[in-house]
């Protein structure tokens, strides 16, 4: 029998109706399921549970007397509702950008600094997807021998940016499939946009999808620098490539990074096997190494391809893998409400945090 009354926002996109699957197959204790969107997507149904559970408009009224509110409608509508939920006793969990870097709000990887949620004030914020796969295979390598340098490139899935990205994807491949005309270079941007759509397909193409900033570096690779401070509590020097893929699902990553005490590769091995959230799929020999396809729809991190860097004293190379709607997303924020009930009785209720119905 479930004890909580649960919220989710944006319960109509891709990482809300992530959201809704995990806590079905986690068997999250939902006594009640309350699921809102936008007025467009109101009176829509999502399944739970083998119900269908109806939508409605997000509203304070939705959301009043929920003791979980998961937010996965952007930044407008979490600015809009989180803190007046949270201030009615709802612990709000945000997937947006909205409160990351609010110094009121804790930043969580529940495996890596769950400790934070101890500081919660009624809004918590699960990082960036990029982030957290990036930092779900670099922290354990980070506490065995100390990071000094990391040098990140992403590959990004299409899902990262919404529903209506892995519909171009799709509509794009199929306009653009057999064109050898266009595929094989020669082609003008017009023809492109003719055929496609766009003058920058994603499909059969790697494209910078992100808002530029004054120093050239994209919003995302900013993100991923200043949420790894955040999380760590301490500076941590990454320097990220962003790039988006014609992949559906799934954000791999190259990290190049260089320790302040050596570490093997076998040693490196073992310290991720051992943590939690993670998996290694290293055995070049049998063609072994995880890919975007492969660990699409599964829980860890994977992480392959662990080798040395021979250009630095203490370096290695190694490629990670996750699921971004799911660790990147959806299931980290489920695992903080698990963290959140599962420290009940035992975790001090910090002080002036708002009243809650979660009991602690």
């Amino acid at each position: 029998m479930g004890t909580h009354t649960v919220a989710v926002v944006g319960a109509t996109g891709v990482v809300g109706r992530t959201v809704v699957r995990i806590l079905e197959e986690r068997r999250f204790p939902v006594k009640r399921l309350r699921l809102s969107a936008t007025a467009r997507s109101a009176g829509k149904t999502v399944p739970f549970c083998g119900d269908l559970v109806k939508v409605e408009e997000t509203t304070a009224d939705v959301l009043r007397g929920a003791d979980f509110a998961f937010f996965a409608a952007g930044k407008e509508a979490s600015t809009r509702f989180a803190w007046e939920a949270a201030a009615s006793g709802t612990v709000v969990i945000d997937k947006s950008s909205a409160f990351r870097m609010d110094p009121r709000v804790p930043l969580v990887i529940p495996e890596i600094n769950g400790h934070a949620l101890a500081q919660h004030q009624g809004v918590i914020s699960t990082p960036n997807c990029s982030t957290i796969v990036m930092l779900m295979a670099l922290w354990p390598l980070h506490r065995a021998a100390r990071v000094r340098r990391a040098v990140v490139a992403t590959y990004q899935s299409v899902s990262g940016a919404g529903d209506a990205a892995v519909d171009a994807l799709r509509r794009e491949t199929d306009a653009l499939a057999g064109r050898a005309d266009l595929l094989e270079g020669g082609a003008t941007t017009e023809a492109v946009e003719v055929v496609s759509g766009t003058a920058k397909p994603i499909a059969f193409n790697v494209l910078f999808q992100w808002k530029f900033e004054e120093d050239g570096a994209t919003d995302e690779e900013q993100k991923m620098i200043a949420e790894t401070e955040k999380i760590a509590g301490e500076p941590i020097a990454i320097a990220p490539t962003t790039v988006r893929v014609p992949v559906v699902v799934g954000h791999g990553m190259s990290i190049s990074a260089e320790f302040e005490h050596d570490l093997s590769p076998e040693e490196a091995r073992e310290v991720l096997a051992r943590f939690p959230g993670v998996e290694v799929w290293d055995d070049p020999k049998k063609d072994h190494y995880p890919t975007p396809l492969l660990t699409a729809g599964r829980d860890p991190v994977y992480v392959g391809r662990i080798r040395r860097d021979p250009t630095v004293a203490c370096g290695l190379h190694l490629w990670a893998v996750g699921d971004n709607l799911r660790k990147g997303a959806a299931l980290n924020a489920v695992q903080i409400a698990e963290a959140l009930i599962g420290s009940a009785g035992t975790a001090p209720r910090p002080a002036g945090v708002v009243e809650s119905k979660v009991s602690w």
